[in-house]
């Protein structure tokens, strides 16, 4: 049986008998004959989708959309309003209301199913940004773990990297992938043992070895997705310790040989690493942390982004003043999407 469920509302029998007839090979439908009746099924079946009647005997169709995107447990659910009224108004009344989709009476039933099929697609990939995001802030966290990193360090750093980005030529589509990407640079620190993450002083030959491997592990871990989010962030997690001028690892690259992804993260990481707090030094005050990406600038950063950089510096302080103020939440009020 199909375990996709539509919930159809309407005061008139045959109505309801022709949606079922054009729907019920596809679907698992479920039928309401009022707007109260309609409300208490959503509560009972938490359908997918809704095609609704405007005009009912008791409730409108507009005032039971309304009801239900004023509830958090309901808001999401897409519905389409099916009616007999088409005029321009009518029709601005119900996405007003929150209706998604607008399907005029007599039907076809053509229509009906090419709209329920998209408004049921949109569902499902709005279902996978949002497991998307769960994964990306998992990983993202789990990186840095048993790391002395502190705070929103990854979040931060994230949105200086869609900064230059964009202020480089990436598209925005692109520069938004790259800000969900980023925050997964160091999830191959997971490999790394505490021994090594977490030496209070400096690492022995053997010890940064082992350190020098985690691009690599976090690169293994990550391209096994084909989500294009993932091989993003696959891509900076194994470049972003590698330097303009081929000194860094972990294949030594220089120049552009190093992907665009890992040369514009390299500038963001390091920026903010200079620029917070962490348990063994204080926050570098601005002028400080600058001067040191132009002495890196050619050497271990590319000098375009750096200068690009520069040139950003009013809405890159904008974004750590945001970050800033999260910081000071609690940790389960802080939102990596704000």
């Amino acid at each position: 049986m199909p375990q996709v469920s539509i919930l159809c509302v309407d005061d008139e029998p045959n109505n309801l008998a022709l949606m079922r007839q054009v729907l019920q090979h596809h679907y698992r439908l479920v039928f309401a004959r009022s707007g109260v009746e309609a409300l208490q099924a959503v509560a009972k079946h938490n359908p997918a989708l809704i095609l609704l009647d405007v005009q009912m005997p008791d409730i409108n169709g507009y005032e039971v959309c309304r009801r239900l995107k004023s509830e958090s447990r309901t808001e999401d659910i897409p519905v389409i309003f099916v009616t007999g009224l088409s005029d321009e108004v009518d029709e601005q009344a119900g996405f007003d209301a929150g209706g998604v989709d607008y399907i005029t009476k007599p039907i076809s039933p053509a229509v009906v199913r090419s709209r329920v099929r998209t408004h049921l697609s949109l569902v499902r990939a709005a279902s996978l940004e949002a497991s998307h995001r769960a994964a990306i802030h998992m990983l993202g966290e789990a990186g840095h773990y048993n790391d002395t990193d502190t705070g929103v360090h990854i979040w931060r750093m994230a949105a200086y990297s869609r900064l230059l980005a964009e202020a480089v030529g990436w598209d925005e589509e692109k520069a938004s992938l790259l800000e969900l990407a980023a925050p997964m640079h160091d999830t191959g620190k997971i490999g790394i043992p505490d021994a090594v993450l977490k030496k209070p002083a400096k690492l022995e030959p053997d010890e940064w070895a082992i350190m020098k491997t985690h691009p690599r592990i976090g690169h293994e871990i990550l391209r096994k997705s084909d989500a294009p989010v993932f091989q993003l962030a696959a891509e900076v997690a194994l470049h972003h310790h590698e330097k303009w001028d081929g000194s860094g690892y972990p294949q030594g690259l220089a120049g552009t040989d190093i992907p665009e992804s890992g040369r514009i993260v390299a500038v963001a990481d390091v920026f903010d690493a200079l620029t917070m707090k962490r348990p063994y030094k204080d926050a570098w005050p601005l002028e400080r942390a600058l001067a040191t990406l132009d002495q890196a600038s050619g050497v271990h950063l590319e000098s375009r982004l750096v200068d690009a950089f520069r040139g950003l510096l009013p809405k890159v302080l904008a974004v750590k003043s945001h970050w800033d103020r999260q910081e000071q939440l609690p940790e389960a009020d802080r939102s990596p999407w704000s």
